[in-house]
């Protein structure tokens, strides 16, 4: 199997489900904009996300991948099927518990993540509705996910990197045809969500169905015994649990101190977040969803070599692309916030609220991809104690920065998104650290003069940007197609300026093509 072609499928994929987020996000920005309402839905769909990134992407699918994996290359189909039909029945009655429980605790879980809300009684009541309706989103996204991993383990990546395009579907529907049956127009955004998720699971069904691997209803063994498999799950999941927790806990606490600042700020926050995800979704999740089942493999095989090589071709391809895609969304931060979201109720003020946002979480951009790729060097060995501690370490860091950017030197919310940036570059330097410090990571040859010439490259685009962008004042009076046709022109402008600077200096797409055993 070809890694770098099946990078570009998951990638592709990836950039499709995110060109929908953002049609999606222009949509709510215009009929909502950055108020009251929209602060309400964002905190109520933060929520079950987060749920989602602790319990599925995160601690679930470090736990069971690795386990997967293993089971697949040294035992039978039918002893990995079994595993996959316990694993599901357990996680699906669990989640149930959870489902439920959120529902009827959504006034406390609301004061809890958004304690300045409960000044405002209309907007503390609509947040706790809005939460009723979505915490489902997190029974249907967590078994998506684990869909997912089996359907990457076998290497259908394809249709996990397809299946948010559902969510995103939905939620421009509601927007479009639906809002205007509700008499709280906002509430569309929250069903939309509950049938996303709904639509998320039923479209891979099929495809499971396809391989032979659909789970079925089974507690235990056919002789009544456990699975030492779903014992292992369970076991590295409690300190993946921890180390995922620490990750959302620290955006839990930003919007803690969101929520006391002045209204719009989880609004602008969330509007900056969408376009950094456009890149840590497109490259870092892409990335790290291709290398965990590989590096999982590599380590059953016990072959190192092909383990370390493995991390140095992600860790390459990351410097590649999401470094320009780092300094385009700080050179471009005003053009891109003002083309995709100042519309309708969306104002000059949120524009440049959100650009604040944006230029500050771009400085860590880099940090927040390497840590997808660098943390599954671990969990494919099923180590997550170290990252565990290193993202405690980095939580109590990027705490304490929030104190001294908040407070300290006032820069409210883009304070906020500093420190989140600043904190991801601190947790990939140590995991980094670490990996090298235990021999499981050998530096291959040639990083320094492939630095040397990025560096080259990144600066000829931003010089190009910037002197092509123009100025502000003047995008806030183009027209729609005008806005669309010159942000489009600065980034092929971006990306040409940088691939044609890199071919100069040697670079060659073949030199990054990675093949593994299925």
């Amino acid at each position: 199997m070809n890694l770098l072609k099946a990078l570009a499928k998951v990638g592709s994929m990836t950039f499709m489900s995110r060109i929908l987020g953002f049609v999606r996000d222009t949509l709510i920005a215009r009929v909502f904009g950055a108020g009251m309402l929209s602060d309400a839905f964002i905190v109520a769909f933060k929520i079950p996300n987060l749920l989602r990134r602790v319990s599925a992407e995160g601690a679930f699918s470090q736990a069971f991948v690795p386990i997967l994996a293993e089971y697949k290359s040294q035992r039978s189909f039918d002893e990995t099927h079994g595993l996959i039909n316990r694993v599901a029945t357990w996680l699906g009655l669990i989640l149930v518990g959870v489902t439920l429980l959120g529902m009827l605790a959504a006034p406390l879980i609301v004061a809890l993540i958004a304690p300045g809300f409960t000044a405002d009684h209309a907007k503390m009541q609509l947040t706790v509705e809005l939460l009723r309706i979505t915490f489902p989103y997190i029974f249907f996204i967590s078994l998506v996910s684990m869909a997912g991993g089996v359907l990457n383990t076998y290497n259908k990546f394809g249709i996990p990197a397809f299946t948010p395009v559902w969510l995103n579907v939905s939620m421009i529907a509601g927007v479009l045809f639906f809002a205007d049956y509700f008499a709280e127009p906002i509430k569309v955004l929250a069903w939309a969500v509950f049938f996303g998720g709904f639509l998320q699971l039923m479209f891979q069904i099929p495809f499971l169905k396809k391989i032979g691997l659909l789970p079925k209803f089974e507690l235990r063994r056919a002789d009544g015994s456990h699975d030492e498999g779903v014992s292992r799950i369970l076991k590295l999941m409690g300190p993946a649990m921890l180390g995922v927790s620490v990750a959302q806990i620290s955006l839990i606490i930003n919007t803690v101190f969101a929520s006391f600042l002045k209204t719009g700020s989880v609004s602008w926050l969330y509007y900056a977040d969408r376009l950094m995800e456009f890149p840590t979704g497109v490259l870092g999740v892409a990335l790290g969803t291709i290398l965990l089942p590989s590096l999982s493999k590599a380590y059953a095989s016990q072959d190192d070599s092909e383990y370390s090589q493995l991390l140095d071709w992600g860790l390459r391809l990351t410097f590649i692309l999401a470094a320009p895609a780092a300094v385009a969304l700080a050179v471009l931060s005003a053009p891109l916030v003002i083309a995709l979201f100042h519309y309708g109720k969306f104002t000059g003020l949120d524009v440049l609220m959100t650009q604040q946002a944006l230029v500050a979480y771009s400085l860590g951009l880099l940090g927040l991809i390497l840590v997808k790729i660098l943390a599954p060097g671990f969990y494919a060995r099923q180590n997550i104690k170290t990252p565990v501690k290193i993202a405690v370490f980095t939580l109590v860091t990027t705490q304490l920065m929030n104190l001294v950017f908040v407070f300290g030197l006032d820069l409210k919310h883009a304070g906020l998104a500093l420190a989140i940036g600043l904190g991801a570059c601190i947790n990939a330097s140590l995991l980094y650290y670490h990996l090298r410090k235990a021999g499981i990571y050998q530096l291959q040859a040639g990083w320094l003069m492939f630095l040397a010439k990025l560096a080259l490259a990144l600066m000829v685009m931003a010089i190009a940007l910037y002197l092509a962008k123009g100025d502000t004042e003047a995008w806030l009076n183009f027209s729609l197609i005008k806005r669309l046709l010159y942000i489009s022109g600065l980034v092929s402008l971006g990306a040409i300026s940088y691939f044609a600077t890199l071919m100069l200096l040697g670079f060659r797409p073949r030199d990054f093509i990675r093949k593994v055993m299925h």
